[in-house]
């Protein structure tokens, strides 16, 4: 490994824990991307790698949270639960489809996300009108998360994502958690969720270690980054931002990735 792969592994690990930190989704949708078109890796280790980053950073993210008050733990692993079977089984689904028809999707799903995002920018906690999950655990709160635990699960071991984009909407809008801590307890399912994408994905692929420590490196000094601006800056600001750059990076990816499979088959 050169100097200069060295530098852009511990840059893209900044950048993806950066945003983790500071939307709760937002580094799992940069993952992919920085992996495949800046450090040049193929899709499938690329993912093994996105899911190994976005775990550890979401991890670092909860302790630096743990006395906040903000991350609900039950919650957090009933969602996991599900969301580590769902995750097995989109990672092993992974390994039949071609990388840039993975990418052509994932890029489809960053525009919805990002789009999503836009929209429902500081509506998450006055849009909720039902019996809040976050300080209330009734069973229709324990229907709820399992189902859409096991979603995200599979969204996660398919594209190598932390599936935030969905966890923290499906949190504030359908189980009635403010928005902070929304992203907060987001952090702990996405660690838990990655992790069964992991082990699917580890069954069959393989690891570059050295990599993935300076990727995690930069990833815990964005996170710290990420933790500190979500407290400074209004939520509003952080999910427009990420929304309009989000988009602009998934445009960029459909229109190389249709070329190259459509361009192909012409």
């Amino acid at each position: 490994m050169t100097i200069d792969h060295a530098g852009l592994a511990l840059l893209s690990g900044g950048l993806i824990g950066l945003a983790l930190g500071a939307t709760g989704g937002g580094g799992s949708l940069l993952a992919i991307p920085l992996l495949v078109y800046l450090l040049g890796m193929k899709v499938q280790p690329a993912t093994v790698l996105s899911l190994m980053v976005v775990a550890a950073s979401a991890l670092i993210g909860v302790y630096q949270r743990r006395e906040s008050g903000e991350v609900r733990v039950k919650p957090g692993l009933i969602f996991s639960i599900t969301g580590a079977a769902g995750a097995w089984v989109g990672a092993l689904g992974h390994q039949f489809v071609r990388g840039e028809v993975v990418l052509l999707l994932f890029s489809v799903i960053m525009i919805v996300a990002a789009w999503r995002m836009w929209r429902n920018r500081g509506q998450i906690d006055s849009q909720f009108t039902g019996e809040s999950c976050a300080e209330r655990f009734p069973r229709s709160c324990w229907i709820k998360v399992s189902l859409i635990g096991a979603a995200v699960g599979l969204l996660t071991g398919f594209f190598g994502v932390g599936g935030g984009f969905v966890i923290v909407p499906a949190l504030g809008l359908v189980l009635g958690f403010p928005m902070r801590m929304a992203v907060s307890t987001s952090l702990l399912i996405i660690a838990l969720v990655a992790v069964g994408g992991l082990v699917g994905h580890l069954q069959t692929g393989q690891m570059d270690w050295p990599l993935a420590g300076l990727l995690l490196l930069g990833s815990a000094v964005g996170m710290t980054g990420g933790s500190w601006i979500v407290r400074q800056v209004a939520p509003t600001t952080l999910t427009k931002s990420f929304a309009v750059f989000a988009i602009g990076v998934a445009i960029i990816m459909l229109i190389h990735n249709g070329l190259k499979l459509f361009g192909a088959a012409v």
